[in-house]
């Protein structure tokens, strides 16, 4: 029996009544054409406050994969996973603004959300977006290097404000944070703040966290570069490793304005391509530490193996193993009842704000091959379990 299919272990926490709720949002998710004509009335709906939608948004998709609207509400979840050794990692959801300041907004948001987990194991790591701190068209001319006119050196000034002051407080604070990865284009600008940051706040230990998207072609001779500048200038490295979220924007992209695509050309080279940052991370531990974001049972295999044969203890603080709040329970609570350092993504937010966060994942998830019937799959048996 596969290690990972532990149904019991699973959805210990979860009553009848939620798996059948889950079951049928599953099922609903799996069907592309119903997803995608969903998600456009959704939006519609909710930007238009038409007043009963966020009701029944509330308790289904935000239900099913965010822990509620603020902090404080979802303490209730972070205290049920941690009861489990499971940590949490608040991810405020706000996409799709872009002025000054909701930027400001956001930045205050996240600085709240490392001190209000200060101290609190159940809390392991703090995450944003750069685009939370910056227009994604700003990221794109830094990365070519354009010659930015005087106003927007100032807002490039600003984004660099925004991502010290949340680094400096999360090395203040001896908290980690991490920088997620967007799209490629806007990609160069993320990672060289990303290394400026490490360069000031992981002299000691790695504080400040990269991401990097293994379904891209090159992030694997990024990391080789990136770890010969860590160690000429002393300082230790943090990555987030996942495959990635924006495959079909990015080649759409890349045939509208005729440049190579930027990503793996199928999901074999891509896995390949996540095995081999594996192993990148396993020979260099003494300065990469590395959390694996990642739904993939044959990933997390290959990863406690390879944590086996280095001899590392299951809790070993170089690696951390990650999957979103809601999804692969089979995966988080295996890891977590084996003493790993496991951790869910937990999103939050008013339920208006995170309906294109919410959108985006559905649709993400009818778009991963075998991910909706793999959940299907496993609360059914689950189902079936506790009727005999």
């Amino acid at each position: 029996m596969p290690i990972f299919n532990d149904t019991k272990v699973a959805f210990a926490d979860k009553s009848d009544a939620q798996l059948r709720k889950a079951y049928w949002m599953f099922k609903m998710i799996e069907q592309p054409t119903l997803t995608k004509l969903g998600t456009s009335v959704l939006n519609f709906t909710v930007h238009n406050n038409f007043p009963f939608v966020s009701g029944i948004v509330k308790k289904t998709l935000f239900e099913q994969f965010c822990g509620g609207e603020t902090r404080e509400e979802s303490m209730k979840v972070v205290k049920q996973l941690f009861k489990r050794g499971v940590g949490s990692i608040f991810d405020y959801s706000i996409e799709g603004k872009e002025d000054e300041e909701t930027f400001d907004a956001v930045c205050k948001e996240i600085k709240d959300i490392v001190r209000f987990s200060v101290g609190n194991p159940a809390i392991p790591f703090i995450v944003f977006k750069p685009t939370a701190f910056g227009r994604i068209d700003l990221y794109e001319l830094v990365g070519k290097q354009a010659e930015l006119t005087s106003s927007q050196k100032q807002e490039w000034d600003k984004v660099v404000r925004r991502f010290d002051e949340v680094c400096k407080l999360c090395h203040e604070s001896n908290k980690k944070v991490m920088i997620d990865a967007e799209e490629t284009w806007m990609q160069d600008a993320a990672d060289s703040l990303c290394e400026e940051m490490m360069e000031k706040y992981n002299t000691e230990t790695p504080i400040v966290w990269n991401t990097i998207q293994m379904y891209r072609k090159g992030r694997l001779e990024y990391m080789e570069g990136h770890l010969q500048r860590a160690t000429e200038k002393g300082y230790y490295i943090g990555y987030k490793i996942v495959r990635g979220a924006y495959m079909e924007k990015e080649r759409a992209r890349a045939v509208e304005k005729g440049y190579p695509d930027p990503i793996q050309p199928n999901k074999e080279a891509s896995d390949k391509n996540y095995n081999a940052g594996i192993d990148f991370v396993m020979s260099h531990l003494d300065k990469v530490s590395a959390f694996f974001g990642t739904h993939n049972e044959i990933s997390s295999e290959l990863i406690m193996d390879k944590m086996k044969a280095k001899g590392l203890n299951n809790d070993t603080s170089h690696i951390y193993f990650g999957q979103l709040y809601g999804m692969s329970d089979n995966i988080t609570f295996f890891l977590s009842d084996k003493g790993y350092n496991a951790a869910k993504y937990l999103p939050y937010g008013p339920v208006k704000d995170v309906v294109p966060y919410l959108t985006r994942r559905a649709q993400e998830n009818t778009s991963v091959a075998g991910q909706t019937g793999r959940e299907l799959g496993l609360i059914k048996r689950e189902l079936e379990r506790r009727r005999k």
